[in-house]
């Protein structure tokens, strides 16, 4: 492997998409950044204020991911010298540990010569994970459907849909085990059906671009939203404001806290100025699907 320094651009992702819980992701055009340089010994340097709490040193993610990745396959995994960016927020539904998880995996196949398939990749991701949907849409970018089963994990990587996207970051974090924390053990089968119903209708929709109907879809989760409302105290008074401007569906970004609405084209720059006159604490974004997955730049 040469010692000329790369950069690596490894997109965000949101989960769920209403119903589709733990297996439906989309990748979106904010990036965290990785600058690598062969080095003496490992180190982390980080050049954004989102990172400033994380450690320099191998007890940082990214190294636990690309060493246990590269002892999977009885590889050396040479030490590097990794400066770091990152756009994502942490904590907020945007799929910050997705990102850093899906870069450890991706600097274990270049620097320990893995020569792993993107599938290969999926699958150790979700070992880390536990579920494909975040690192499924960062791997391979656009959008993603996917199923966990144990040690192995199956995805199809599905057409973007054409829409505009707005998200509502608050200024608080929502730990992923504290919204898992609100959520029911068990459903009973009459909800178990429905609720699956539901997401199946809303890939179908997808799939036919009736983007309306899967609006709506969006809208019907009974897997997490339901529970996970109250955790969130803009989202309702965001969705009441998004629909009087005639978009799509507005749903939780993964676990949340973030916000995202899903609006026709064209209609996204008013549903954001929409937002930002009243949610003013909060950082409003207009994004885009990020279609390549991680990049080499």
């Amino acid at each position: 492997m040469s010692a000329a320094p790369v950069t690596m651009k490894v997109p965000a992702s949101t989960a769920n998409l209403g119903p589709g819980f733990d297996s439906l992701g989309l990748a979106f055009n904010l990036y965290l950044t990785l600058h690598i340089t062969p080095a003496d010994t490992w180190s982390f340097e980080h050049r954004s204020d989102i990172l400033a709490e994380l450690p320099n040193d191998e007890s940082h993610l990214v190294y636990q991911v690309a060493k246990k990745t590269a002892d999977m396959y009885g590889s050396d995994l040479p030490p590097l010298h990794i400066v770091m960016e990152s756009e994502i927020p942490l904590a907020r539904g945007l799929g910050s540990s997705a990102a850093a998880i899906a870069a450890g995996i991706e600097i274990a196949d270049r620097y320990a010569n893995l020569q792993l398939s993107k599938e290969e990749k999926l699958t150790i991701g979700n070992q880390f994970e536990g579920h494909p949907d975040n690192i499924g849409a960062s791997i391979f970018g656009g959008m993603v459907a996917g199923v966990s089963f144990d040690e192995t994990a199956e995805i199809v990587h599905l057409p973007a849909p054409e829409m505009d996207l707005v998200v509502i970051i608050p200024p608080y974090e929502l730990k992923t085990e504290d919204a898992r924390r609100v959520l029911p053990d068990s459903f009973t089968r009459a909800q178990a059906v429905e609720a699956s119903a539901v997401s199946n209708v809303l890939l179908a929709a997808l799939s036919v671009k009736n983007y309306p109907l899967a609006g709506q879809m969006m809208e019907k989760d009974l897997f997490h939203e339901p529970y996970r409302t109250a955790l969130i105290k803009e989202f309702k008074d965001a969705k009441k404001l998004a629909k009087e401007v005639g978009v799509y569906a507005t749903v939780i970004s993964g676990a949340g806290p973030t916000i995202l609405t899903f609006a026709p084209v064209g209609k996204g720059e008013k549903v954001a100025d929409i937002f930002r006159q009243s949610f003013k604490d909060c950082n409003i974004q207009q994004l885009e699907i990020e279609k390549n997955g991680i990049q080499y730049v």
